[in-house]
């Protein structure tokens, strides 16, 4: 397996409009998740970076015109695409050897999807979108007034990204809120902090964005992001990733009442009904393996009916005893490696709870004897799951499928809306109208009729329960990251 191509990434923060080293000077080490060797090294800042990013953010927004000035944004919205698209391959690579994503899924949604459409849709919102609304003439005591509704930036917003598909989010999270007029410092989670990095770069080198705009800040410390919760100059957190740090950061923000967008765990549910083409469909399940299982909208849950339960086991058995994974970088592998150690040993933890609490292991379960270096883990297949189990209705982020037997209709939407998140789902049939109408009673944010995808720059993607609050993308997440202030002249 080979280890990291031709490069260096950044080892410098963004802070202020200079790229800076950590003001102790500590650097920590990138590790390639595919080979465990380290990649190389980037700033390792303390809450005195975090603050100093802060204070430039706030100071930013205050007294430049990045707020007001929407030709400004639009500008360098369009700076910004340019100069990402002339570093995509060198990207590519780098998302690959950080991430351990595989090459394949860089040509879709780890890289070439959003670098497509996320920056390129709110730029064109600037345009479109009615920052001021007139409402008809209004009259109390005796006073005409006209009236109106503005729309403005929230402020200074912290971005809190996770290591999954770290480009993907950091790209749809910072285009949205800098296209609204905010500042912001972002803050990459410690495993993945290069393609950061690189983006802090850009933005200095190749773009207008005034001094204190767009803040990166890197650190070893995953409880750094922390200030940006605490700090009363901090308008509002966006943040991808766990329920259990969405919860926390609800927790600790509401001292400020600090608004909040939450885009939170999934534990989706996969419905294929009694009249579906098994043969097309069902391998589908497999796609729990992308990435190693490391995505929250991923369907995780596969739900057959009774009558043909040992139809579909088979074939989904099947499909995840060939499912091909290794190196990475290889352009035929479909999975590669967990991020690190401890999430591969927690995906094990669920495994072994599995198999204590009576589910039946098909498929994989252990560490692959062919790969002793990276972080791996087996396509894992369990059947005759009862959803009330651990691995039916706990967040695994791992290649690990539960299949789920189910009566009728009602009962598979039963079981489908019996999870604590509500992100994703999807649902199979020979009719389009008979699986609209499941779709319609399954209670997520997102869900695929007959295998159609939601996914996009303009779609609003996000959760009911506790998966989250809010959403990322389309008009949606674009109006979250505004106030709305209402408006009054007197009216002769």
């Amino acid at each position: 397996m080979s280890d990291a191509p031709g490069f260096t990434g950044e080892i410098r923060m963004l802070i202020d409009g200079e790229l800076v080293e950590a003001d102790s000077g500590k650097r920590f080490a990138n590790v390639n998740p595919a080979t465990e060797e380290v990649l190389g090294e980037v700033a390792d800042a303390s809450a005195v970076d975090m603050q100093r990013s802060i204070a430039a953010a706030r100071r930013a927004f205050d007294e430049t015109d990045w707020s007001t000035n929407r030709a400004l944004r639009k500008r360098c919205l369009e700076q910004l695409q340019e100069a990402l698209e002339a570093e995509r391959e060198e990207l590519r690579e780098e998302l690959i050897a950080e991430v351990g994503t595989p090459r394949l899924l860089t040509y879709s949604a780890q890289l070439d999807g959003p670098l497509e459409e996320a920056l390129r849709y709110p730029a064109k919102l600037i345009e479109e979108f009615p920052w001021e609304r007139e409402l008809p003439d209004g009259a109390m005591f005796g006073i005409k007034s006209a009236r109106a509704v503005w729309k403005e930036p929230m402020g200074v917003v912290g971005c809190i990204v996770p290591w999954n598909f770290p480009f993907e989010v950091t790209i749809n999270k910072i285009a949205q809120v800098l296209a609204t007029g905010n500042t912001t410092v972002l803050k990459p989670a410690p495993d993945t902090p290069w393609n950061a990095t690189r983006l802090g770069r850009l933005v200095a080198e190749r773009t207008d964005i005034p001094a204190g705009v767009f803040n990166v800040v890197t650190s070893s410390d995953h409880l750094l992001g922390e200030e940006l919760t605490l700090s009363p100059l901090v308008d509002m957190i966006s943040f991808t990733g766990s329920t259990a740090v969405g919860k926390r950061i609800t927790e600790k923000g509401a001292a400020s009442l600090k608004r909040v967008f939450l885009e939170l765990g999934g534990k989706s549910a996969m419905v294929v009904l009694d009249d579906a083409d098994f043969a097309s469909v069902v391998p589908g399940a497999s796609m729990v393996c992308i990435h190693g299982g490391q995505g929250c909208a991923i369907q995780t849950r596969l739900l057959l009916p009774r009558s043909r339960y040992d139809e579909g086991v088979e074939m989904v058995a099947a499909a995840m005893a060939a499912m091909p994974y290794g190196d990475p970088s290889s352009p035929d592998v479909f999975m590669g490696p967990l991020i690190s150690a401890k999430q591969r040993d927690r995906v094990l933890g669920y495994i072994e709870t599995g198999q204590q609490e009576g589910a039946k292991l098909l498929v994989g379960g252990g560490r692959p004897a062919h790969l002793p270096k990276g972080w791996f883990v087996e396509p894992t297949l369990f059947v005759d799951v009862d959803n009330a189990m651990t691995i039916a209705q706990e967040e695994i982020f791992g290649p690990v499928l539960c299949v789920i037997p189910y009566d009728d209709d009602d009962d598979a939407v039963r079981i489908a809306n019996d999870s604590g998140y509500g992100l994703s789902g999807g649902v199979y049939s020979a009719s389009e109208a008979r699986a609209t109408a499941i779709a319609r009673r399954v209670r997520t944010g997102s869900i695929g009729v007959n295998g159609g995808l939601w996914y996009g720059a303009d779609s609003p993607y996000g959760g009911y329960k506790a998966s989250g609050i809010g959403r990322q993308n389309g008009l949606e997440g674009f109006e979250q990251y505004l106030e709305t202030k209402a408006v009054a002249w007197p009216r002769s």
